[in-house]
């Protein structure tokens, strides 16, 4: 039997888990080295994670019950992707954000929060960049290219970003499909890559892509879509094409 294997770090033991494509282990958890110490990825749910590293707390698409975040600092950093309800919530905002928060979204995402949200909003369009402490941030397109879908996400409205902690290029995808910008990114060390129907794309062309732009480590996230979860052990079978890609499941869902 053909067995292939993906590379996926423990963090309890700090051993490799060598486990089959199509038997992943999830990740309650993940770290990257970066040149600043260790980078931890904390998964929430669907499009909703933390990054923390040892000064700083970013908080993405942070929505739904705010408890899920008791465990956490407050954040330094808040990035909205976009206005829809699993990225933007101004109740969970409200509950999370402090006075000293910078909340990093799209002109539209401000528009819907309102008035009231702790925090200093920055404003950054595709092609803008933020800076605060030692992290860079970087609005990138995330928009749909199926004629269908475009309603959905259209062109030039909602942010992908690239975060660089440490010297690591983080791309946080948002809701988008394999747009050229996406296809163009260079330099990546992780990125997170969503797979969703019928909003986003499929997960052939999320791997296509991956294969493109080839980022060191990739993360599928947000792929629960109408027809149920996407299948992510197709994604992986397709990335393993490319050795130098390694594909990392945490737990969404």
């Amino acid at each position: 039997m053909d067995i292939r294997t993906l590379s996926i770090a423990s963090l309890v033991t700090g051993i490799m888990i060598f486990a089959p494509v199509g038997a992943l282990a999830e990740l309650g958890k993940d770290t990257i080295k970066t040149a600043n110490g260790e980078l931890t990825i904390h998964p929430i749910n669907h499009a909703t994670f933390v990054m923390t590293t040892g000064d700083e707390v970013v908080y993405v698409d942070p929505v739904g019950d705010s408890g899920a975040f008791a465990h956490f600092d407050s954040p330094d950093i808040i990035l909205i992707t976009h206005i829809h309800g699993d990225h933007t919530s101004a109740e969970t905002m409200m509950a999370v954000s402090t006075d000293t928060t910078r909340i990093v979204a799209p002109p539209t995402v401000a528009e819907k929060l309102g008035e009231g949200v702790p925090g200093e909003l920055a404003i950054v369009a595709n092609g803008e960049t933020f800076e605060v402490g030692g992290i860079r941030v970087e609005a990138v397109p995330a928009y749909n290219l199926t004629e269908e879908r475009q309603g959905f996400h259209p062109q030039g409205r909602d942010n992908g970003y690239v975060v660089t902690i440490g010297g690591k290029r983080i791309y946080i995808a948002g809701d988008t499909e394999d747009i050229p910008e996406m296809r163009a990114l260079e330099n990546i060390d992780a990125a997170f890559v969503c797979m969703n129907l019928p909003y986003t794309m499929t997960v052939e062309r999320a791997a296509d892509a991956v294969l493109e732009f080839a980022p060191r480590i990739v993360y599928p996230y947000h792929y629960r879509g109408k027809g149920g979860m996407s299948d992510i052990d197709r994604f992986s079978e397709i990335v393993a094409s490319n050795p130098d890609i390694e594909v990392r499941l945490l737990s969404w869902y």
